[in-house]
């Protein structure tokens, strides 16, 4: 049995992609002409954010019990997660390569000479705090849930996963006596889809809010003295996705260009709030119209928002050599190459974590002493203008792992995947 498509009728999608546009220009014109006022609107994005995270732990659930139930073979459940980490591991670490390359080619922070006595450090000491509350072994533990119900409540989407694949795989093993269960929950996941949908009508006044605050609040003159960083961080992003991940969809049969327009709605989600979560029912909701099967979506999609972050370990190794440059601390080539090892570990051990980007920087630094941890201090006022780029790329690489994957399973339905971009091209 087929689950029917979740995604909105073409009309009201295209609707809401100008709704968005005009939103995320009107806060940052809020934002940047009255300061106050935008600073006073964190609660719209905070609020869009949080109706957003209130339905993902039954969508993932959902997607994935009613996916692996529906598998002829369980054997391919483990074969898929074993695919899917092969995968994050391998662009994980290239995207942590690709930005230790720029920051050494570009020297982003060269000139400033920074001394770290006189930066403040208490600024970013909860960061470090966090960081070390973070360990791998820790996160490991975190996979696992107090009681079934509090996976549900606990925000950690592992642990949602976990509790899906273990439902999904006894439900699959009760045979035909599982089969109203399966239908009950095939029925649940549209009654949830169709709460996705009435959430995403108040995406705009979401991303208005989230972009007023931003601008309002850190100002685009914030970022003035640090511009090279911000710059060389989203140039590198863009030559990430439009490069590397290009090469990669190219391979699969189609352009990148065509997967960035499928998913523009998502995008610009994710560039107003400066979170991908908020994008995730409805990426999974376009995977699955797109031909990718729900049972590889489910697992590969909640997997990669903890393994597969591609635009946070770019970042991280960016700004690592970044705050080494300013504060004239030269590391030798086997010093970035311990610093890119402990930045593979860290970037897994706070995973899913709010604010993971600066807290596995912190978590990083902390651990390498060639690199003072005050140095965060430098980016902290920056940090939100790049967190924007983080959660796109992170997006954008969690689509392409879902389709190849799909591809490697043979699974892959290439023509509703070729009639999904070309309809979203035509409109």
């Amino acid at each position: 049995m087929s689950l029917p498509s979740h995604s909105p009728s073409s009309g009201r999608s295209h609707s809401l992609y100008l709704q968005v546009i005009i939103a995320v220009v009107t806060g940052i014109l809020v934002g940047y002409f009255f300061p106050n006022i935008g600073a006073s609107l964190r609660p719209l994005g905070d609020g869009f954010v949080k109706l957003i995270k209130m339905v993902i732990a039954p969508v993932i659930f959902l997607t994935v019990c009613t996916g692996i139930a529906g598998m002829a073979d369980l054997k391919q459940t483990g074969r898929v997660a074993g695919k899917a980490m092969a995968y994050f591991l391998f662009f994980s670490t290239f995207a942590l390569i690709v930005g230790m390359i720029v920051a050494n080619v570009a020297r982003p922070g060269t000139g400033l000479h920074i001394k770290p006595e006189s930066l403040d450090a208490g600024s970013v000491a909860s960061f470090v705090s966090e960081a070390h509350s973070h360990s791998f072994t820790e996160f490991l533990m975190r996979i696992i849930p107090a009681t079934t119900a509090g996976a549900f409540t606990s925000g950690e989407i592992l642990q949602v996963l976990l509790v899906a694949i273990l439902f999904g795989i006894s439900l699959a093993k009760m045979g035909p006596a599982g089969e109203k269960v399966l239908t009950l929950f095939r029925s649940l996941t549209e009654l949830v889809f169709g709460v996705v949908r009435l959430v995403m009508y108040v995406a705009p006044i979401g991303a208005f809010g989230a972009m007023a605050f931003t601008v309002g609040k850190f100002g685009v003159a914030s970022i003035s003295h640090l511009i090279e960083l911000v710059l060389a961080f989203y140039l590198t992003a863009i030559v990430f996705v439009c490069g590397i991940l290009g090469i990669v969809t190219r391979l699969m049969g189609f352009s990148i260009l065509r997967l960035l327009n499928y998913l523009k709605e998502e995008l610009l989600i994710v560039l107003g709030t400066s979170s991908s979560e908020s994008a995730l029912p409805g990426l999974i909701s376009k995977l699955e119209n797109a031909g990718c099967p729900q049972g590889i979506v489910g697992l590969v999609v909640p997997m990669g928002y903890s393994f597969n972050l591609d635009g946070t370990n770019i970042y991280m190794t960016l700004a690592a050599l970044f705050i080494a440059q300013a504060t004239d601390v030269h590391l030798s080539l086997g010093e970035q190459a311990a610093l890119l090892l402990v930045a593979m570990v860290s970037s897994k051990g706070a995973a899913g974590v709010t604010g993971a980007g600066f807290i596995t920087l912190a978590a990083t630094l902390s651990v390498v002493p060639s690199v003072p941890v005050a140095g965060m201090a430098l980016i902290l006022g920056i940090d939100r203008f790049m967190s924007e780029c983080r959660s796109l790329t992170n997006l954008v690489g969690n689509a392409v792992a879902a389709i190849v994957i799909s591809r490697w399973e043979n699974a892959l339905d290439t023509t509703q995947l070729h009639a999904a971009l070309d309809k979203r091209k035509s409109e």
